[in-house]
């Protein structure tokens, strides 16, 4: 299975940073206020720090001259008297207010830009798959492809939201403590700051592991959402099997494996911390050490020593957020990554320009050869086939013999030939623009989708209200869908349920049929659009499907013969080569393959 690989040289760090810095500038304003708010917090903090040296060397009077003083002298003014401790209360309910009301503006402002983010970065992740060719699909779990739109997203909000906070406040905090630790001593501070080179290296070997098993998990994630969506999807042959044990012990290890990529996360991440404290308290020492240096005892204030030390206490906790939040971020830039190998992976080719109102149905295979995608041997083999307008080609053989794949390259579903063309109406189907040939084309196949919506909104989808009532009633009507839609509760008004859950499979193939019908294309594919059909309700639709197909080009593929002995042309196709031509009644007289498989089909009869 393909598998999208976000670690690669132009998927480092910053390149990615960089990347999702683009999805941030629209909101740069929001984000500026953000910022704002983180800043006046960290700087709030600070000043609480701060202000412990005028508390004590003030409202404790030690002799020294405060800085208070200081000020006072400098500016020609006498000692107002101000009392330090009686205004102490009112500085720190109003420092918090402060705070509290920065922590709102940045708190809110984020979740506001994140929620932003991950809103426009879910869209174009999914609107991406709108546009992605059935080939890359088809090799893709349906669970990975989600997880990228559902996990792999989330962590990015982290890494743009939660992070950011921290990154924001966190630093602002510690450069406010190391600016007013300078103030005080900036001898004393930078012998402190030998120790941050070691801290450095300490987030930068950690980083990258944080980053390296971030991806892990995120693969680990879709191994989980792929095991659970198969669960539920087979639950009934799950139940009828008795494949209980099987599913939980599948679902067992890929859970224990989602578990033992978070263990690695959360041991990088235990270990780092204390190491981080270990080398922050080997700074304080040092300062405790130099207090008791003559010189140093002699420049500092009790409340300036005081507060260096509740500086250096404090600068603690922000570290120590830092590293936890390393974490995160990483995990969020591994999300990004990821998000954005598949946003760049290509999506189908559309260089076509032709367009036209309505085709006649002209279908020319010339000398086609096409291989799927890692396949071994070639699906078709110098297919040569023409199908007039208004007439009915019918394709029978073997499973795997390369039916299907001539209604995939019709629909360019598939369009990657080895050689020879495909035309329509003498266009090569690569020079029609795809909305323009897709629109040509009605399409019921044997695995029926259906959405959860009314029957009305599932016949008529992707029409844009373009179609009235009665139009949607009469298609139903034409597919023989009325008979029991108007015996449920809602009519066409019924919810159908996830992908039809509440409706027998013909009853599903009927409002797929009808679907067809509104849709009035000129070319019509029927690929084992009666398979899920009882014999009644096959032979009370096979009017309504003739009806469908008079002037329309036909293409149906099948293995119950009964549903196709009116075609004017049937094909027996054998490991992608045409092996028989010829209408029933003719190939019946050959006595070849097709008159074999009739009479597996109809020998007792």
């Amino acid at each position: 299975m393909a598998e999208v690989n976000p670690i690669s040289e132009k998927n480092k760090v910053w390149p990615v940073f960089k990347r999702l810095l683009k999805y941030i500038a629209p909101l740069k304003g929001i984000l500026f206020i953000a910022v704002l708010g983180l800043i006046t917090y960290g700087i709030v903090d600070a000043l609480f720090i701060a202000f412990l040296k005028p508390f004590i060397d003030e409202g404790f009077d030690t002799g020294k001259p405060s800085v208070t003083d200081e000020l006072m002298q400098n500016a020609g003014m006498a000692d107002a008297g101000i009392d330090v401790l009686g205004i102490a209360p009112f500085v720190v309910i109003g420092m918090f207010i402060v705070r509290g009301v920065a922590n709102f503006v940045s708190n809110y402002s984020l979740a506001y830009v994140s929620n932003q983010i991950i809103l426009k970065m879910r869209q174009e992740v999914f609107e991406h798959y709108l546009k992605l060719p059935v080939s890359y699909v088809d090799q893709q779990n349906a669970g990975t492809l989600i997880s990228r739109v559902t996990y792999d997203t989330e962590q990015i909000a982290r890494a743009s939201g939660n992070a950011l906070i921290v990154i924001v406040r966190d630093s602002v905090s510690i450069l406010a403590y190391l600016g007013w630790m300078f103030y005080l001593s900036w001898q004393l501070t930078l012998s402190i700051l030998v120790v941050a080179p070691l801290i450095g290296i300490v987030i930068t070997v950690v980083s990258r592991r944080f980053r390296k098993v971030s991806v892990q998990i995120q693969s680990a994630m879709g191994d989980v959402t792929v095991a659970t969506e198969q669960m539920v999807k087979g639950h009934k042959n799950v139940l009828i099997f008795g494949g209980q044990k099987e599913e939980a012990e599948r679902f067992a290890e890929v859970n224990d494996r989602n578990r033992s990529r978070n263990m690695k996360l959360a041991l990088t991440h235990s270990i780092s911390q204390p190491v981080i404290m270990i080398i922050g308290s080997l700074a304080l020492a040092l300062v405790l050490a130099a207090a008791n240096i003559d010189s140093f005892k002699a420049d500092l204030t009790a409340g300036a020593f005081a507060s260096m030390i509740a500086a250096m206490l404090a600068m603690l906790q922000p570290i120590k957020n830092l590293s936890n939040v390393n974490a995160e971020f990483q995990r969020g830039i591994a999300a990004c990554a990821t998000v954005f190998a598949l946003l760049d992976t290509k999506t189908e080719e559309d260089k076509g320009q032709y367009q036209v109102a309505r085709v006649k149905g002209d279908i020319v295979f010339d000398k086609v050869d096409f291989r799927y995608p890692n396949a071994p041997d070639l699906a078709l083999k110098q297919f040569d086939v023409e199908i007039k307008a208004g007439t009915t080609l019918a394709l029978v053989g073997r499973s795997g013999s390369g039916k299907s794949t001539v209604t995939n390259l019709i629909t360019r579903f598939y369009d990657q030939l080895e050689s020879g063309e495909i035309r329509i109406d003498g266009v090569n189907v690569n020079d029609f623009k795809l909305k323009n040939l897709r629109s040509q084309i009605a399409l019921v196949s044997q695995q029926v989708s259906l959405f959860n919506d009314t029957i009305a909104n599932n016949i008529a989808y992707a029409c844009d209200g373009n179609v009235t009532r009665e139009q949607i009633e009469a298609a139903a009507e034409a597919a023989h869908a009325m008979e029991f839609i108007k015996d449920l509760p809602n009519g066409l008004d019924t919810e159908v349920g996830e992908n039809g859950v509440l409706l027998s499979g013909g009853q599903r193939q009927r409002i797929a049929i009808a679907r067809a019908i509104l849709r009035d294309a000129p070319i019509l594919i029927l690929d084992e659009a009666t398979s899920a059909l009882d014999t009644e309700s096959e032979r009370a639709i096979q009017d309504a499907l003739e009806t469908l197909q008079t002037n329309r080009t036909s293409i149906m593929v099948a293995h119950r013969l009964s549903t196709i002995e009116k075609a004017d042309r049937i094909l027996v196709v054998d490991k992608g080569r045409v092996i028989e031509s010829g209408d029933h009644q003719s190939l019946l007289a050959q006595k070849g393959n097709y008159y074999q498989l009739h009479q597996l089909q109809f020998g007792n009869e």
